[in-house]
Order: C-alpha cells, then structure tokens, then sequence
C-alpha cells in the first residue's frame, strides 16, 4: 500500500510548500484513464522512496483551483516541488523512468 498523500487546498501549504523533503504531486481524476495507468507506478513510488519524497495526488474535480493556478489543463500533470517551488512538470502518461527522472537529482 502506498503512502500518497491527497492534497486539497486546506493542507497545500503544510504538505507541499513547508515540506522537508521533494514532493512530486499527481494532478489527475477519477474518470482520467491516463492517470490510472500511471497510479500504480506513483504508488510503488511512494513506497520505495518514502521518507527521501513525498507523493501527492490532487484531484482536479475537487481541487479545480489549484489545478488552474498551476496552469494544469491537461491530466495527468505531474509537478515535482523543492524547497516549495516547482522546479519540474511533466504532462500525460510516462513511464516510470521519466517519473523519476524527474526527481532523483533532488534525493
């Protein structure tokens, strides 16, 4: 089981902007098949790299808001966040080498 955390707009803050570690957030939905593809990938992710990254899911039906401050109008969006600031995005469906591509210099 993995260690996603679901993040909303009451908890961005604490979870991803104040983190201590990378975070990389998976904007998706439920009816999204792209982003149940790569769900499995994201959760074995979150287990293998827990406590050196975070995995956050954002769901775009519940959490339209920030999904459009962060100019998502694609899902799945991935955005890898450092230090609070976005420093990687990655849109659609990848592998799991793209995904940690994305990541593994920040670990």
């Amino acid at each position: 089981m993995g260690v996603e955390i679901n993040v909303t707009r009451e908890n961005f803050e604490a979870e991803v902007k104040n983190s201590d570690i990378p975070v990389i957030i998976d904007f998706w939905a439920e009816w999204c098949v792209p982003c149940k593809m790569i769900g499995p990938v994201l959760e074995e992710i979150s287990e293998e790299f827990k406590g050196k990254l975070k995995v956050a899911k954002i769901n775009v039906d519940e959490a339209g808001e920030l999904a459009s401050e962060y100019g998502v109008i694609s899902i799945p969006t991935l955005m890898v966040f450092n230090k609070g600031e976005m420093v990687t995005q990655q849109v659609g469906a990848v592998s799991r080498q793209v995904i940690e591509a994305m990541f593994k210099d920040l670990l």
